[in-house]
């Protein structure tokens, strides 16, 4: 089955959403994403115990400070499904790029252009 989703969308595999932490996802935005979003076990179910927990904390601690920086936390979003759902990872990437693409460019990178 092959399934697409928006092609500027960049996937990076970790070996848990867990090792994912604030400093990733604020150095995204720092290098110009749009958006970024986590996307893990099922809650309850992950492999490595608790984390996808862990992880959604720090997304919400990053929806904080783009918040008060100015950027939007709705930039930042965090998922839960199983692998074996390929068509609701396909969905969720279409709702992301377009809530994404409702809020404009990363006001990051258009500084950096405007300053270039």
């Amino acid at each position: 089955m092959r399934l697409e989703y928006p092609s500027n969308i960049k996937i990076i595999r970790v070996p848990c959403t867990g090792k994912v932490d604030v400093i990733h996802f604020m150095r995204a935005f720092e290098k110009g994403a749009d958006g970024v979003c986590a996307i893990g076990c099922m809650e309850g179910d992950c492999h490595f115990n608790s984390g996808n927990l862990r992880a959604r904390k720090r997304v919400e601690q990053v929806q904080k400070l783009l918040d008060t920086i100015g950027i939007g936390g709705e930039r930042a979003q965090m998922y839960n499904l199983s692998s074996a759902e390929a068509p609701t990872f396909v969905k969720y990437a279409e709702e992301f790029f377009q809530k994404i693409k409702e809020l404009g460019p990363n006001p990051l990178k258009l500084a950096k252009e405007k300053a270039a």
